[in-house]
């Protein structure tokens, strides 16, 4: 449990970026995002998922490795006829790269979850049409 403390203290240490259309969005766990609820209302989208490829595991991993596991979620979404936007995981610190991620409107948890453990991820970000973005852990067996 100290490792998911350990995570979830480095999770609420980033701002997750979305980028929509008309502008974009800078998230942080569960605090309100007026602008983002706005937009989730004008399309009629109920919730959101933010998910990563990067860093599967939260583990460094090399630019190109990244990049094409990122590449290919984007693929798994479209394929699944999601529309995903782009979005940047921005860490506090200087510690750790900026990761690309994928804002996503109406998946469901278990979709996002499932996703989300196909790349090695720890957690999504999800939330409803309020716009508060929170963490939602994969446990295993979640897909």
């Amino acid at each position: 449990m100290a490792k998911t403390s350990e995570l979830e203290a480095l999770y609420r240490a980033t701002t997750y970026r979305v980028f929509l259309p008309g502008g974009h969005c800078d998230l942080r766990i569960d605090q309100p995002c007026e602008k983002l609820s706005c937009w989730l209302k004008s399309v009629g989208a109920s919730n959101f998922a933010i998910i990563t490829a990067c860093n599967p595991g939260s583990q460094p991993v090399d630019a190109a490795r990244n990049a094409e596991q990122q590449s290919l979620l984007e693929c798994d979404l479209l394929e699944g006829n999601y529309e995903p936007y782009a979005g940047e995981n921005v860490a506090d610190g200087a510690a750790w790269p900026v990761e690309e991620s994928c804002f996503v409107a109406d998946i469901a948890p278990e979709d996002a979850c499932a996703l989300g453990q196909d790349y090695g991820q720890n957690a999504v970000v999800y939330g409803s049409a309020d716009g508060v973005p929170r963490l939602l852990w994969i446990e295993l067996g979640d897909a």
